[in-house]
């Protein structure tokens, strides 16, 4: 693997899926093909091209495999080399077309980075490039025609993948960024940092603020600080929510999310019930019989004879 000016590319030969491919089965339209690192042949029968069937959507993605900082996408389109047999039998069926990167394959939760709005059959690249600056584990290609909807001239009345290769260039591990990823990001909270400049993206679980550096709030941790903490610990941990600090009175467990057992009750249910009637049932937090007290003993807690 080599380095563009930005990165590497890190969807060569990762897992690709293509809806309704054109021949199941058939290898010279699979949606692997597109990021099999051949892009000598760029015709449509020419065994390197994502080819799906005609339909209103077109969806192809590649798995990274896990989340990467991104730089940019390059798709090549099916040409055939012939500038007039594109723009005549292959632009129509992709103008309108989407770039998406998205920690899942529901694109409607990631980054729109492209939606073409501008393109016609005489200015569709053969070689289409887009920035985005984000991290994520998937690339999507998308596209529609919906009945009803009024397009543009020159939108062909189905869509087509027609996706030669689809190269993204990004960092393939994670806490790095610059031309060759071999700057660490400057935030020691930071996950993932803009690949260019470094900026934070995401923080690490248990960390907030632009660069990074603020702990969850008190009673907060987790992903984006939006897990709270049991109300029953007395304070927890921002990155995980393990109770460090300890459990209210009346419970246990790394979370305080366990009542005493019976019989006991207090801080870190230390405690032992008194002479309660009915086999020790006392009150997990503050040692009060929930029932009278056994003969020859009275107060609350019963402990007292």
């Amino acid at each position: 693997m080599s380095y563009s000016d930005w990165g590497l590319n890190i969807a060569l030969n990762k897992p690709a899926y293509q809806q309704y491919p054109l021949r199941p089965g058939d290898d010279r339209y699979d949606a692997s093909n597109a990021v099999d690192g051949r892009k000598s042949n760029l015709s449509f029968d020419g065994g390197q091209c994502a080819v799906s069937l005609g339909t209103q959507d077109a969806t192809w993605w590649v798995n990274l495999n896990s989340i990467h900082s991104i730089n940019h996408i390059t798709i090549y389109f099916v040409t055939d080399k012939h500038d007039s047999w594109f723009r005549t039998y292959i632009a129509g069926h992709l103008l309108g077309f989407s770039v998406y990167v998205s920690n899942t394959t529901d694109r409607s939760q990631g980054t729109l980075c492209f939606k073409d709005d501008n393109f016609t059959t005489k200015t569709t690249p053969f070689v289409f490039t887009t920035n985005c600056f984000v991290h994520g584990q998937y690339v999507i290609y998308y596209n529609e025609r919906r009945p009803g909807v009024v397009y543009p001239d020159g939108y062909k009345r189905f869509v087509w993948s027609n996706l030669c290769e689809v190269e993204v260039y990004g960092c393939p591990v994670t806490g790095f960024y610059g031309s060759y990823c071999s700057i660490p990001c400057p935030d020691v909270n930071c996950q993932y940092c803009h690949i260019e400049t470094g900026y934070s993206q995401c923080c690490k679980p248990g960390y907030q603020g632009h660069h990074c550096e603020l702990a969850c709030p008190r009673g907060y941790f987790g992903n984006k600080c939006t897990e709270r903490c049991n109300d029953t610990c007395a304070g927890c941990n921002n990155v995980n929510g393990v109770c460090d600090s300890g459990c209210i009175p009346g419970w246990r467990g790394y979370h305080c999310n366990e009542e005493c057992n019976r019989g006991w009750y207090g801080i870190g249910c230390n405690e032992t019930c008194g002479h309660c009637r009915n086999e020790n049932q006392c009150s997990n937090v503050n040692g009060i019989c929930e029932t009278e007290c056994d003969i020859g003993f009275e107060v609350d807690q019963c402990k007292t004879s």
